[in-house]
């Protein structure tokens, strides 16, 4: 599923030209526009939820996970590297106190959010390098996700975020094998 909706993002992006192209010779005609990208979509043969629809598919997994991990007596205390219970938080005590944390800090929070940041950086290293408003959202989007996926996942149970974790950077991997071919 991954595989594919990289695929896809990489097709909408190589049309990225065509479509800027079109949004400049029918800015004031929205309808127009619309018909016009289709059209561009059915001729390169893109389906533009094609980068969507396989992540949505991959929820279910998510949420089932976040469920067997909170209720499951057979996880609690399981543990990997540092992780004392990966039911729990991967909480690291800290020999001094912080204002908002306390004393301890989740570890691998931190480390799924820098990998989204470096994810991102990579998707967006064939992107259309212009300055416009696409770009700008995306940009904006490149910053906000991570940290908000970090305030999210920060209390989940340590097994949920490795496993995001896990995902996200084998998920690099392959978008780079992907871009590169």
């Amino acid at each position: 599923l991954t595989r594919k909706s990289h695929e896809s993002m990489k097709k909408v992006q190589e049309l990225q030209p065509h479509m800027e192209k079109l949004r400049n010779e029918h800015k004031d005609n929205p309808h127009k526009l619309n018909k016009e990208m289709m059209e561009l979509y059915k001729k390169y043969n893109v389906n533009p939820m094609g980068g969507c629809l396989p992540l949505l598919l991959q929820m279910p997994i998510f949420i089932a996970l976040y469920q067997a991990l909170m209720r499951s007596l057979d996880l609690r205390g399981a543990r990997f590297l540092w992780i004392k219970d990966l039911s729990m938080p991967d909480a690291v005590h800290l020999p001094f106190t912080m204002p908002v944390l306390g004393n301890s800090i989740n570890i691998l929070p931190i480390l799924m959010a820098g990998a989204m940041v470096f994810q991102q950086k990579i998707a967006m290293q064939r992107g259309s390098a212009t300055s416009s408003p696409q770009a700008k959202q995306q940009q904006q989007m490149m910053i906000m996700m991570p940290v908000l996926f970090l305030f999210i996942m920060y209390s989940f149970p340590s097994g949920l975020v490795l496993y995001w974790l896990t995902n996200t950077v084998l998920t690099m991997c392959e978008q780079r094998a992907i871009m590169h071919a």
